[in-house]
């Protein structure tokens, strides 16, 4: 299997959890991790499975998420699995704005459907308050997460 984890963050808690993801899968096949909008297009040929993740912000990912996915020609992702994730703040803090807007990873598995992508999965992982720290056990969830990918 050949696994790209793309992912962007504002606080690292996003990247925190792409790392936890990109280590769940180790051992299962190549895996390359990519932040977006920081090295230029990333390639997505030849990859099995797509996992892309950012913080939630007003209901969307980040810029840098949203350009990737912009990149991403038409019909690219055929034949290839594609997993989505966001951090978010925990229950306790979400209120009426989350009900309305949604998350993140809402907005990047209608992406990466747009572009020919089987989606298998998707995935919130909590922080305290807007800058984090994530929740305990977060890391740990999405590492399994991952792994459940794989299988």
């Amino acid at each position: 299997m050949r696994a790209l984890v793309v992912y962007d963050s504002v606080y690292g808690n996003t990247e925190k959890i792409a790392k936890a993801i990109a280590d769940g899968l180790a051992g299962q096949g190549e895996v390359r991790l990519a932040r977006a909008g920081t090295t230029g297009a990333v390639d997505v040929r030849g990859i099995d499975l797509l996992i892309v993740g950012a913080p939630t912000q007003g209901g969307r990912p980040t810029a840098g998420v949203q350009a990737f996915l912009k990149e991403i020609p038409q019909g690219g992702l055929k034949n290839v699995k594609t997993a989505a994730f966001d951090t978010r703040i925990a229950r306790g803090g979400v209120g009426t704005f989350a009900r309305l807007f949604g998350y993140a990873s809402g907005r990047i598995e209608s992406g990466l459907k747009r572009y020919g992508g089987t989606h298998v999965s998707s995935a919130g992982f909590a922080v305290k308050g807007r800058e984090g720290p994530l929740e305990e056990g977060e890391v740990e969830r999405a590492a399994a997460w991952a792994r459940s990918l794989a299988g």
